[in-house]
């Protein structure tokens, strides 16, 4: 008996594309993914690693669920540094000098992955102190 082994062929521009694909930076993939999300509605899948892509023939606006999961980007401090870096010790839990770092370091996350209820209460927090939030 032979063992043959089934061999994949590939055309040029798929192996072209797949080379870019795997030569990436994280930053240029983070970008790429920011881009298929916002232009043509593909998001990562769950487990990551492979995409899921909107039903043909629809913009992924409607087909898309609704987000459960937000982020709070620090987007800038204002004229008020002192009073936004306690807000955002107390509300990461770092020390005042990491506190410091990341508002002087804006844009910074705050929190990740929160729900809607508690993004708003942080951005009303940060603004209500002088800083400007993103809710993502």
């Amino acid at each position: 008996m032979s063992e043959e082994t089934a061999v994949a062929e590939y055309s040029a521009d798929t192996k072209d594309l797949g080379d870019k694909i795997a030569d990436m930076t994280l930053k240029q993939a983070k970008e790429l993914s920011d881009y298929l999300k916002d232009v043509h509605g593909i998001e990562p899948a769950a487990g990551g690693g492979a995409v899921m892509m909107a039903p043909a023939g629809e913009d992924g606006a409607g087909a898309a669920e609704e987000q459960t999961e937000f982020d709070v980007v620090l987007t800038g401090f204002g004229d008020k540094k002192l009073n936004v870096v306690k807000v955002v010790k107390n509300l990461t839990g770092a020390s005042l000098m990491e506190a410091k770092k990341m508002v002087e370091s804006a844009p910074a996350t705050l929190k990740e992955a929160v729900s809607k209820e508690e993004a708003e209460k942080v951005k009303a927090e940060v603004e209500e102190a002088g800083g400007s939030v993103e809710v993502k």
